[in-house]
Formats: structure tokens, C-alpha cells, sequence
């Protein structure tokens, strides 16, 4: 029994050592699914690593990823990760909004280039938008316009939400190639091919995707919407972590919306925007009219039916319960509220203006006791005569012609555009924005018809980021001691979820049944064969010191035993309690 109770433990602790184990390697995996940090800690430099090692901490030190600036590599129309620390090739705009009041009217919001307050990759900068209630608008010219023919379009930059957002844009926009195109006259109006990235207000958590498409026939542009993703979003405004916003156009007009290189949308611009590409071939005719004599109506009362005769339109719904008596004890003297005997009357009270007064009222103490007071009127219940105002039952209406509907015509307006994808170049690249909230950190801005490149980019740039930011990040027991002090009742939930399988191991370890060892010594009774010596350490210990005298006592011990199997071969049904064989 002590042998089991000692494997019951070391099986215990062997089980909880390996929950704890799979907990973090669990969290481990999770942190690393994207980025792994050890390709992030490639660039550190030599010297730290080799005092790293001399030393000896009393801790697993937390690993540092060294900053590196990305650099495109590939083909590309635009790379900006603002490690220069300045604004060098952007534009602040100039311009004031229509159609508002001139104190708001002008773009003066500012701009700032920055690292983020908490940042976990010193030396990496940022375009911040410093100012709240402001307009913002500032923007830059690609290295070269891009077409919009045979090859995608992949637009990718980063958003860190650093104080969170509560009402305001972090979209950006992709300037259409115009001859009067003037960057520093930005504004709401400056026509543009796309616009894309979160936009967030109250608890509204949207992903833009609008681009502008041409009317072929009118020359006229409609802005069309992509339909609303079925991801939730609301984690990437509120986690206050940097996230990789990407949007990939293809020349076969599908398209793909990503966050954190997973994609959370993606469709066709033919199939699933808002309004769609192609109007409709036909269309109801605008001058077509009901005719007056046209009826809708499925069902009409039956004219020929008559109210009969005994339907008492007149009875109430409810009657007094004739069968009610009233309870022993009822105080019918005894008025259910009093005056309040301890109120007084303020100081202030003006008889003129106020009135006379009068205590206010409150329940009769008497009552308490009491099953009522008052005079005591017996209970309403429904009325079973009750059947109401009398009505002609419905009927199908034969005269009944469906919904009416126009006659559809051929559209005026109707036109076949399968290649929206050839959209307006595009020449310049935009944020304009108005939030009432501050510190919005943008980086890392770039467009390309190469994904691998792009992905190329991505990960040198957020990549690392990411890397930063999961290496910084406490341990899970760490996540889970902090969770427990804000929400106390999860001790209850953990101490639950290690203690059942620990009584279940118990259960199972420590429990069993003595009638496999008391079958196993009768059989070898029953059957004289010989017995296997099995004995607790303790035991064996004792038979070394007695070996000698048993020696010598040998033969007439099996001189009885003899005798006893003899015994026992006519008892051969008897059950011999173990506890009670000799070993020898």
C-alpha cells in the first residue's frame, strides 16, 4: 500500500508539471505563430550577446530585438518607414474645409514624427497625428504613378492606436492622377481611386474598402463599398498593440483584405460591392400606375356572415369570484396607510403658498399582522360568458389579384463593366482625418504589384514589431496571477481546474479491491502449486534474519503443510483470506 501511495505522487506531480508545461509552450506557439523571435534576435549585436552569456542572471532574461530600419526589396511605387526622422517628401495641406465653421474649417491638426511612448523597439519611428478635434491632411507623391491594368495592387502600412480611439479614422487615401493635382491644397474633396484602413466611432469598428468607379456612359464617379466583414474587430482598436492593415487588388477583380497578413474579408468588385458595378438590364417603369380598381387583399370578412342570436357583446371581460370568502382576521376598521405620527411639519411650510399640511402617509403597523384592512371586496376573475365584440369571420377574397407591381422596361442607364479593376491611376498617396483622439502611430507605408516583396517588407518592418512587442509580453502564469487580483473569483475557477483531475488521479491510484489478491492465494490452495515469495520490504528484512531457525524447522513445517493441502483438497470451495498465508 505504500508502494501505490508513492507512485499515486510522483504520478501527481508528474502530471502537474506537464499541464504547466503544455500551458506555456501553448502560450509559446501562440506568441510565435507569425514571427519567430529567434530570426528577430539574428541582428543583435555580437558584444551583447557575449555579455550576456558571461553573466549568470537569477531570471530567464527577457530577449531584445534590435531595431533595424526595412528597406524595400523589389519592385515598388512607395516605402516609407520615417527613420529619417523627418517629413522629408510629405505635405502638409494648406487648405481649409467647406462648408464648416471657420474656427474648424482649416487642416491645422499636427503632425509629429516619434517613436511610440511604449515602445518595445527603441530607434523605430513613426508619423504621429498629435492633435485632437482637429482636421488633419498630409500626403506624398509615389516614385512613380501606378496603372491599373495587368498587374495587382498591394497596399500595406501599420496603425498603432497607442491611447485607444474613440471617435476618428486611420484610413488612408490613394490620390487619383489629375493635372490639377495639388497636394498642398488637400482636402475632403481631392479626388481620389481608393480609400482603405479602420475608421471607428462609439462602438462601430469598421474596415474601409471604397474605391471610385467611372461611369462609362456619363463620365460620372460613384463611390463603391465593400461588403461589411464578418470578423471581430474590435480587438485591434482597443489592444493597444500595432497592427499590419493590407489590401491586395487583382487584374481577375478579386480582391483581399487583411490584418496581420490573416485575411478577415476578400470577394469580387463585381460581385460584392455596394451599390454594385453594373446597373440592372431593366428597370420599373416610372410611369406606370396602379389601376384604381386593383385589389390587394388576400383575405376579406364574410359578407354573408350574421352574429347570432345569444352573443352578448355586453358582458365584462371580468366578474367578482362568488366563491371568494373572506379571510379570518381581515380589519375591516383598520385603514390600510396612516398618517406618519412622527412626521413634523417644516419650518419653512407657508400655508398660503404650501397649502395646508399634512403628514405623509405610510403603511398601517397594524396591518402588518394581519391578512388585509379595509373593507374587504371580493377578487375579479375572468368572465367565462365573456366573448367580446362580435366580428364577421375572414374569407378568401375572390376578387383578390396579388401585389401590385410596375411593369419593367429596358434601363436607360444600363451598362456592362466586367473590368473594374481598371480603375484611375493613382499618383499620390494621403491620410486625411479628423479624430478626438491623439497619438494615432502610422508606419511603414508601402505599395507594390509583388505580394513577395511586400511580404518581404512586412516582415522586416511589423515583423519585427511583433517580435518586440511578444517578447515584452508576461508569461502566462504571469497574465493569469494578474487576471486573478483584478477578478478575484478566478482563484475559485483555477484551484477548481487543478484540484478535479488531481481527486480523479487520487481515485483511480488509491482505490481497489482486495478480492484479486484473496482469489490469486486460493487458487494456489485450491490447486498446490507453488507460490511466488511476495513480501513488503519490511518482511524481507525479517526472513533474512529468521533463515537459519527456518532451517532447521523445515522439515516438519512440510511435514504439516502436507497435511493441511490434504485438508484443503476437500474444501476446495473455502476462500482463504490472504492476510492470513504463510510465505515461505
Amino acid at each position: 500500500m505504500e508502494l501505490k501511495m508513492r507512485l499515486c505522487v510522483a504520478l501527481l506531480s508528474l502530471s502537474l508539471c506537464l499541464g504547466l508545461m503544455g500551458h506555456v509552450r501553448a502560450q509559446e506557439e501562440a506568441d510565435d505563430m507569425e514571427m519567430d523571435v529567434e530570426d528577430a534576435i539574428d541582428d543583435m549585436q555580437e558584444e551583447d550577446v557575449e555579455e550576456e552569456e558571461q553573466q549568470a542572471p537569477t531570471s530567464p532574461p527577457v530577449p531584445t530585438v534590435t531595431y533595424k530600419a526595412p528597406e524595400p526589396m523589389g519592385e515598388h511605387y512607395f516605402a516609407e518607414s520615417f527613420d529619417k526622422e523627418t517629413l522629408h517628401g510629405w505635405v502638409l495641406s494648406q487648405a481649409k474645409k467647406d462648408g464648416i465653421d471657420e474656427e474648424i474649417a482649416k487642416y491645422d491638426g499636427k503632425w509629429e514624427v516619434e517613436e511610440m511612448k511604449d515602445t518595445k523597439l527603441p530607434g523605430d519611428k513613426g508619423l504621429v497625428l498629435k492633435s485632437k478635434a482637429k482636421h488633419h491632411a498630409i500626403s506624398a507623391l509615389l516614385l512613380r504613378p501606378f496603372t491599373f491594368d495587368t498587374k495587382p495592387l498591394i497596399v500595406q502600412y501599420e496603425v498603432n492606436f497607442q491611447t485607444g480611439i474613440d471617435c476618428g479614422g486611420a484610413y488612408v487615401k490613394l490620390l487619383s492622377q489629375t493635372p490639377d493635382l495639388d497636394l498642398e491644397e488637400f482636402v475632403d474633396k481631392t479626388p481620389y481611386t481608393i480609400m482603405y484602413g479602420p475608421d471607428k466611432c462609439g462602438e462601430d469598428y469598421k474596415l474601409h474598402f471604397i474605391f471610385r468607379h467611372k461611369n462609362p456612359k456619363t463620365g460620372e464617379f460613384e463611390e463603391k463599398h465593400a461588403k461589411k466583414t464578418d470578423a471581430d474587430l474590435r480587438s485591434y482598436y482597443t489592444d493597444k498593440k500595432t497592427h499590419l492593415y493590407t489590401l491586395v487588388l487583382n487584374p481577375d477583380n478579386s480582391f483581399e483584405i487583411l490584418i496581420d497578413q490573416t485575411v478577415v474579408n476578400s470577394g469580387s468588385l463585381l460581385n460584392d460591392m455596394t451599390p454594385p458595378i453594373n446597373p440592372p438590364a431593366e428597370i420599373e417603369d416610372p410611369d406606370d400606375h396602379k389601376p384604381e380598381d386593383w385589389d390587394e387583399r388576400p383575405k376579406i370578412q364574410d359578407p354573408d356572415a350574421v352574429k347570432p342570436e345569444d352573443w352578448d357583446e355586453d358582458a365584462p371581460a371580468k366578474v367578482p369570484d362568488e366563491d371568494a370568502v373572506k379571510p379570518d382576521g381581515w380589519l375591516d376598521d383598520e385603514p390600510e396607510y396612516i398618517s406618519d405620527p412622527d412626521a413634523l411639519k417644516p419650518e419653512d411650510w407657508d400655508e398660503d403658498m404650501d397649502g395646508e399640511w399634512e403628514a405623509p402617509q405610510i403603511p398601517n403597523p397594524v396591518c402588518e399582522t394581519a391578512p388585509g384592512c379595509g373593507p374587504w371586496e371580493r377578487p375579479m376573475i375572468d368572465n367565462p360568458n365573456y366573448k367580446g365584440k362580435w366580428k364577421s369571420p375572414m374569407i378568401d377574397n375572390p376578387n383578390y389579384q396579388g401585389v401590385w407591381k410596375p411593369r419593367k422596361i429596358p434601363n436607360p442607364d444600363f451598362f456592362e463593366d466586367l473590368h473594374p479593376f481598371r480603375m484611375t491611376p493613382i499618383s499620390a498617396v494621403g491620410l486625411e482625418l479628423w479624430s478626438m483622439s491623439s497619438d494615432i502611430f502610422f508606419d511603414n507605408f508601402f505599395i507594390t504589384s509583388d505580394r513577395n516583396v511586400a511580404e518581404r517588407w512586412a516582415a522586416d518592418g511589423w515583423g519585427l514589431k511583433k517580435a518586440a512587442e511578444g517578447a515584452a509580453e508576461p508569461s502566462l502564469v504571469n497574465q493569469m496571477i494578474t487576471a486573478a487580483e483584478e477578478r478575484p473569483w478566478l482563484w475559485i475557477v483555477y484551484v477548481l481546474t487543478v484540484a478535479l483531475p488531481l481527486v480523479l488521479i487520487i481515485v483511480f491510484c488509491c482505490t481497489g479491491k482486495k478480492s484479486s489478491a484473496s482469489t490469486s492465494a486460493a487458487e494456489y490452495k485450491k490447486t498446490d502449486a507453488p507460490q511466488p515469495d511476495v513480501k513488503e520490504e519490511a518482511e524481507e528484512e525479517e526472513a533474512e534474519e529468521e533463515e537459519k531457525s527456518e532451517e532447521e524447522d523445515s522439515t516438519g513445517e512440510a511435514e504439516e503443510a502436507a497435511e493441511n493441502d490434504n485438508k484443503d483438497d476437500s474444501t476446495s470451495n473455502e476462500v482463504v483470506d490472504p492476510d492470513f498465508v504463510c510465505f515461505g
